[in-house]
């Protein structure tokens, strides 16, 4: 075993233990000194760490294209979330357990994403789960917190009883909890019907991560009543773990298959649920909550098509998920007086308070859309595309239905940016502060320029799993 195999584990572990140091210090305040730099040397570790191969704990453990992919997006997430919460001066919930919490929790799905093990893979999705249960709650004395922190933990439980209910199903159906020895059996309802509705209950749990419908109702409270900074990582790092589990799973099972049937329709009703409910939204983090919802429904269409093409889609759209949503959260908190909730109202002439945040949020919407050339425009391009080839021609339409739908309330926002008047005085951030939202921005345009190298990694990891 090289140390350079589980690198991007053991140095978010590091970080956790010093941060758990910092906590029970006086000094609380000084992690924002280093913290930001660490995340970002986790990011480094991560891409040394991108061609390791090796197998661990009795073969529970991989590490392989897929999951090293999806640790350099979880380290990627996690340093721009620590980045985004450094530019809140006034948030006093912002302390080293805070973002010990926010670590845990990315651990947590590093580790998801090279577990090849049912059971394995069941206590990494509860570890990455734990921390955000204490995390959602911390707003202060805000009664929203209060309500979203029970929301979903609630719902996290009768989730996650499903999921083992499922688990025990597959159990006994097919006598392994190893995906490898999983994916050489049937999952045709006609041979295999308990291990099928073992399957389906099973994957609830991560349909839960991803606010796939019908177990989204947690996902616009959630992110309307956390605070700015845990809101931008509920909405996108969780997601990558959901999403790389998805892709082991889907991997074994074939387009049309009853599994498959039952991911496209939970997909076309997911995504034609949330832009519906996004129509009317005011509340900008409540918008980006049904807008998850949607994009949930956009990623089933990878999954779905089960093929090496869709598989590497569905990764390939994560990674421009997260990106695009990270640059609109970061304008979110930018923007947020005395860290509130801000409405629609509260873009009204930005153009003139704040050009670059104007200009970073008509980036971020525009690639939400799927307009080109960005990063969103790329990823729908390749899932449409897979979906198609595999024949889920009703599927693709009810995208791109649904696609024309999001346009009237992303380009909402920029619409309230550049023709809305306001009187509220300049909003003045740091030039640092900006600079990194630029990047953010840039990488969104450059993904959808320029997609191919890391549509390439994407491809590779899914050929791997799907020859």
């Amino acid at each position: 075993m090289s140390i350079i195999e589980l690198l991007p584990e053991l140095w978010l572990l590091g970080v956790i233990c010093a941060l758990f140091v910092a906590s029970l210090s006086d000094r609380k305040q000084s992690v924002m000194t280093w913290l930001p730099l660490a995340a970002g040397l986790g990011v480094v570790a991560a891409a040394a760490a991108l061609g390791a191969r090796g197998e661990f704990l009795y073969a529970t453990y991989k590490v392989d294209a897929l999951s090293q992919f999806f640790k350099l997006l979880i380290a990627f997430g996690f340093a721009v979330v620590t980045g985004i919460a450094s530019g809140n001066k006034d948030g006093k919930d912002l302390t080293p357990d805070y973002f010990m919490l926010l670590g845990l929790s990315a651990w947590g799905l590093m580790l998801l994403a090279s577990c090849v093990e049912l059971i394995t893979l069941y206590l990494a999705l509860e570890l990455s789960s734990y921390s955000l249960y204490a995390l959602i709650p911390l707003r202060g004395q805000d009664r929203r917190a209060a309500e979203a922190g029970i929301k979903y933990i609630l719902f996290g439980a009768a989730v996650t009883a499903l999921a083992l209910f499922g688990l025990s199903y597959i159990i006994a159906a097919k006598h392994t909890t190893y995906i490898a020895a999983l994916a050489t059996t049937s999952w045709s309802f006609a041979d295999a019907p308990l291990a099928v509705v073992g399957l389906t209950l099973f994957l609830a749990g991560f349909f839960y991560k991803l606010a796939l419908f019908p177990f989204h109702f947690w996902c616009p409270d959630v992110y309307q009543g956390a605070k700015n900074e845990t809101a931008a990582y509920v909405a996108t790092i969780p997601k990558l773990g959901a999403v790389v589990v998805l892709v082991r799973l889907a991997a074994f099972v074939t387009p049309h298959m009853e599994v498959t049937t039952i991911l496209a329709i939970l997909g076309a009703v997911s995504m034609t649920a949330g832009n519906l409910a996004a129509l009317v939204q005011r509340d900008l983090k409540r918008l980006l909550g049904f807008s998850s919802v949607a994009h949930a429904g956009y990623v089933m269409l990878g999954l779905a098509a089960g093929s090496a093409a869709g598989l590497s889609a569905a990764a390939f759209y994560s990674l421009a998920y997260i990106l695009m949503n990270l640059a609109a959260f970061y304008v979110v908190c930018a923007i947020a007086k005395n860290d509130e909730n801000p409405s629609l109202d509260d873009l009204d002439g930005l153009y003139r308070r704040a050009p670059a945040l104007a200009m970073i949020l008509a980036v971020a919407a525009f690639s939400l859309v799927g307009l080109p050339p960005t990063a969103g425009f790329a990823g729908k391009l390749f899932l449409l595309s897979a979906a198609w080839d595999q024949g889920y021609h009703w599927l693709v339409i009810v995208a791109v239905l649904n696609t024309a739908i999001s346009i009237y309330y992303y380009l909402s926002m920029v619409r309230h940016a550049y023709t809305g008047e306001s009187e509220a005085p300049a909003l003045v951030a740091p030039r640092g502060y900006l600079v990194f939202g630029g990047v953010l921005a840039a990488l969104v345009l450059l993904l959808g320029i320029l997609p191919a190298p890391l549509y390439d990694l994407a491809a590779q990891a899914a050929v791997a799993l799907h020859p």
